[in-house]
């Protein structure tokens, strides 16, 4: 007699987990065996974003120490300041985001300043380089959950860097830079733009086109809480 997980192996009789359900436990420090990749996700279509979250979560859940930077989301006027992620990620340990956008959007008569929109992506630009250097020192060890991102991380995701990148108001110099600079244990997630960013691309191991064959937005519908924010 067997229960749901597990089987009889025929030449022993004895039984075996080979249909075991996947568990969950407590979330401990540890440190990822083979991060050290680059992965750019671009396209016009939607979920960017939504894989780069989801991709940190699994990693925060093995115990890796993960942060989201994000450009160019500073909020417009339909989206929340609250979004659904950053609840989540308060959550979650070893999990941690800064917003660096500026409200409004690049280029669409919104209102917004792009000159400002130009500042807090510099800025942005520079925080990254401060992680990537501090994660030179993450090295083999764990990285408390608590710990600041200026301690070093395992998986940075810059959140529209390609897009900051693809609209000028970062130079594509320096996105590279970032790659090629980056400790080997660091695992970077690249996301953003409509535009293939053949910059990127051409140095990474994972390239992804996320592509659009219909969108609520195309029906009259808006940003929606829950999928969007």
């Amino acid at each position: 007699m067997t229960d749901d997980h597990t089987s009889t192996d025929r030449s022993t009789g004895e039984q075996t987990a080979s249909d075991r359900a996947p568990t969950a436990e407590a979330i401990e420090p540890s440190t990822p065996e083979e991060f050290g990749l680059v992965q750019v996700w671009w396209g016009d279509g939607k979920g960017k974003t939504t894989a780069a979250l989801g991709m940190g979560f699994r990693a925060a859940g093995h115990g890796y120490r993960v942060h989201m930077l994000q450009f160019m989301k500073g909020g417009t006027g339909t989206v929340e300041d609250t979004r659904g992620e950053y609840n989540a990620i308060e959550r979650v340990l070893g999990f941690t985001y800064e917003n660096t956008g500026h409200y409004g959007w690049h280029g669409f008569l919104d209102g917004s300043d792009d000159d400002e929109h130009d500042a807090k992506a510099a800025a942005a630009l520079a925080r990254a380089r401060e992680i990537v250097e501090a994660s030179e020192s993450t090295g083999d060890e764990p990285v408390a959950t608590d710990a600041p991102a200026d301690a070093g991380v395992h998986m940075l995701i810059l959140d529209e860097v390609l897009y900051a990148a693809n609209r000028g108001l970062i130079d594509p110099e320096a996105v590279i830079d970032l790659v090629e600079t980056k400790p080997d244990d660091l695992e970077l997630v690249l996301t953003g733009g409509h535009d293939r960013p053949e910059f990127a691309c051409e140095r990474a191991d994972l390239v992804t086109n996320v592509r659009k064959e219909a969108h609520p937005i195309e029906s009259g519908h808006a940003a929606r809480k829950g999928t969007e924010y």
